[in-house]
């Protein structure tokens, strides 16, 4: 750290340094002269990638290897035979194979840059091969444009040409796999070393990414298949949910919504990533025809024109089937939320139904209630005025009291204590049952 900043005692942020390196990670390998490029992309999941890390130190096992440039998901390393280039990304890895060649070097169709590696340590790079790919850089001197140019047939292979950076080199391809591999031809007519590495890496990076596109095409076309059924099921759904007659009717289509619900979510979980990826990749290879600044050869189409016809048919099919997917999805959940609004509204007026019944009962147990406290005022009355007059008898010379007034006196106190009584019980259980007490 520079002395002034650790004299003011800064923090630096722990990432700053390593997102600095990433920044200026994979930079173009300057070419010159004529260079045969083999370009290997193995496609493996994430737990995979230490595997492929490892597998690179057996590989200088066998040969003497000055690396030039090495992070956890990039190196570069010369053997002097050649020279190899390794990336490290989310779901696959690449191997790119450099060796200079002899000026008028003619190339067998087995020829490769990596022919002085092992076979052994080829079979143990972990993955599966995705995209195989030679470029083979020549200059205008050696091969000439118009000799490319005049050994085309016009029944022969559609070949995809340009001229790029600013008309300083020739570009030549017809993206087929021809011998396990796909071919681009660059003639160099003016190219710095550095435009040269440049316009080499974004080829192979073109042809990796249209592949790594092209992934989410056969997934669409699977779940294409599936959703047609999936549609056609919701329709007739509907159609159920406005025959039903019974709540048992309703619960029943609610639970066959709530499975192709189900069904559609596990399907957009499934294909959320894919999909994704392939809209990514696409827009990496229209950013790298975009950053060749071609221009057109006559007679033939270029790069842009290639891919606009032929690559973007399988992105729109995956974007449409990604939206006709979210739209059922959509679908589904609004329907099973009107399905829930009918079946709870039946089950609220099933409850109040019930809420009725529970409350005419009270009402009825509450007369008979009263009916029972009308008839235990009458015997209650009656059984006092006996205890009193008894009482009134036993007392009559002590107290000097006249029987019958006792009586008359005694009986309505006592009549009233129980009315009252029986009152404050009725007020109760009237309160409990929810209603106002007469």
């Amino acid at each position: 750290m520079h002395p002034r900043l650790m004299l003011s005692e800064l923090q630096e942020h722990p990432l700053r340094q390593r997102l600095n390196n990433e920044f200026h990670a994979r930079p173009p390998v300057p070419l010159v002269g004529a260079v045969l490029v083999s370009h290997l992309v193995f496609k493996h999941s994430t737990e995979k990638a230490p595997a492929a890390r490892d597998n690179l130190t057996k590989l200088c096992q066998g040969h003497v290897c000055n690396s030039i440039d090495s992070s956890d998901s990039h190196m570069m390393i010369d053997t002097g035979a050649f020279r190899m280039r390794w990336e490290l990304h989310t779901e696959f890895s690449s191997y790119t194979f450099f060796r200079p060649l002899a000026t008028g070097e003619e190339l067998h169709p087995d020829v490769t840059a990596f022919d002085a590696v092992h076979p052994e340590w080829i079979s143990g790079i972990p993955g599966k091969l995705i995209v195989a790919t030679h470029v083979e850089l020549r200059s205008t001197d050696e091969i000439s444009p118009d000799s490319v140019l005049a050994s085309l047939t016009p029944n022969g292979r559609t070949m995809v040409a340009a001229r790029v950076a600013d008309d300083t080199a020739w570009i030549f391809t017809d993206f087929k796999i021809d011998n396990g591999f796909s071919r681009f031809l660059v003639l160099n007519d003016g190219m710095t070393q550095r435009q040269t590495g440049r316009t080499v890496q974004r080829l192979v990076e073109i042809e990796t990414y249209r592949l790594m596109s092209l992934l989410g095409l056969p997934v669409a076309k699977e779940v294409s298949r599936w959703l047609y059924d999936g549609e056609k099921q919701l329709a007739e759904l509907m159609d159920s949910i406005g025959q039903a007659k019974t709540p048992d009717d309703e619960r029943g289509v609610l639970g066959t919504l709530s499975a192709l619900a189900a069904d559609v979510e596990h399907s957009v979980a499934r294909t959320t990533f894919r999909f994704g990826a392939s809209r990514a990749y696409h827009g990496l290879v229209m950013q790298r025809i975009e950053e060749l600044r071609e221009t057109r050869i006559s007679g033939l189409p270029t790069f842009f024109e290639f891919m606009q016809r032929r690559l973007l048919p399988a992105m729109n099919t995956c974007e449409a089937i990604s939206r006709r997917q979210e739209e059922l999805s959509a679908r589904v959940a609004r329907n099973s939320q009107l399905l829930r609004t009918r079946v709870d509204i039946e089950l609220e007026r099933q409850n109040q139904e019930l809420l009725g019944q529970m409350n005419q009962r009270a009402k009825l147990q509450l007369r008979l209630q009263e009916t029972v406290e009308g008839l235990s005022v009458v015997v209650l009355t009656y059984y006092g005025s006996q205890l009193v007059q008894y009482l009134a008898k036993g007392t009559k010379e002590l107290h000097h009291l006249n029987t019958d007034v006792i009586t008359a006196i005694s009986i309505p106190v006592i009549a009233g204590l129980v009315f009252w009584g029986t009152r404050q019980m009725r007020k109760k259980l009237a309160a409990e049952a929810g209603e106002t007490p007469h």
